[in-house]
C-alpha cells in the first residue's frame, strides 16, 4: 500500500489506484507533450513576397543596364524583401484521449509515491498568508530540489504563503497537468486537493479543466 508522511501528523496511506499504477514512458511522454504543445502561442509570423508592401514595379528594364534582370524589389534575396517558407500562425495541440490522460497522471503520481517524494500537508492551517510558515514546514520535510504545492482552490492562504519561495511552483488541483507533476522532484498536496487529484487520476469525479486537445 503507497504511502506518504504527513506535514501535521503521521504517514498516511495513498489511495493504491491512483499511487500504486505501473510506469508507462511512452505514455506520459505523449501526454507531457501534449500539455506542453497546448501552453504555446504559435503566433510567430512572417511575410511572404505576396504580403510586403510596394514592389509591383520591375526595379529596371530587362536589358541593357548591365546589372542582373530583376522583376521585383520585394524578391526574399533583396533587403526588405519577402521571407520564404517562414514562420506562420498555427497550433501545435493534439488530442490525446481521456482515458490516456487518466493513466499518465496515475504514472506519475506513482512515480512519486515510489520515490517518496510527495508528503501531505492541512492548507486549512495556514489561516492567513505566511511565508515563514510555509517556510517551516518545507524545512521540517526532508527532501531535495524543486516543489510542486497543489492545492484546492480555497485554500488561497496556503497559496500565498508558498508563491514566493525559491524553487517552489504552487497550482491548483484542477490546473496541475502531468508534466508540471513529472517536472517537479517533489510533490507536496493539501489534503482537500488529494481527493481532486485521485478523482482525476481514477475518473471518479466530474471531469476538470486538464483537457487537451485541438
Amino acid at each position: 500500500m503507497p504511502s506518504a508522511p504527513h506535514l501535521h501528523g503521521a504517514t498516511v496511506e495513498l489511495d493504491p489506484v491512483a499511487f500504486g499504477a505501473e510506469f508507462n514512458m511512452a505514455l506520459v511522454h505523449e501526454t507531457v507533450r501534449a500539455e506542453l504543445n497546448a501552453r504555446r502561442q504559435g503566433t510567430s509570423s512572417t511575410k511572404t513576397r505576396g504580403k510586403v508592401s510596394g514592389g509591383s514595379a520591375k526595379p529596371w528594364r530587362q536589358k541593357g543596364t548591365g546589372r542582373a534582370r530583376a522583376g521585383s524589389s520585394r524578391s526574399p534575396i533583396w533587403v526588405g524583401g519577402g521571407t520564404v517558407f517562414g514562420p506562420q500562425p498555427r497550433h501545435y495541440t493534439f488530442k490525446v484521449n481521456r482515458k490516456a490522460r487518466r493513466a499518465a497522471l496515475r504514472c506519475v503520481l506513482s512515480v512519486h509515491a515510489t520515490r517518496g517524494s510527495v508528503a501531505l500537508l492541512d492548507g486549512a492551517l495556514l489561516t492567513e498568508p505566511s511565508t515563514k510558515a510555509a517556510l517551516a514546514l518545507l524545512t521540517g520535510w526532508e527532501h531535495k530540489g524543486s516543489v510542486l504545492v497543489v492545492l484546492a482552490r480555497t485554500e488561497e492562504a496556503a497559496y500565498l504563503s508558498f508563491r514566493n519561495l525559491e524553487r517552489v511552483t504552487v497550482l491548483e488541483a484542477e490546473d496541475a497537468g502531468v508534466a508540471d507533476i513529472v517536472g517537479a522532484a517533489n510533490l507536496l498536496v493539501s489534503d482537500a486537493a488529494l481527493g481532486l487529484l485521485v478523482a482525476r487520476a481514477t475518473g471518479t469525479g466530474a471531469e476538470s479543466t486538464e483537457e487537451v486537445e485541438a
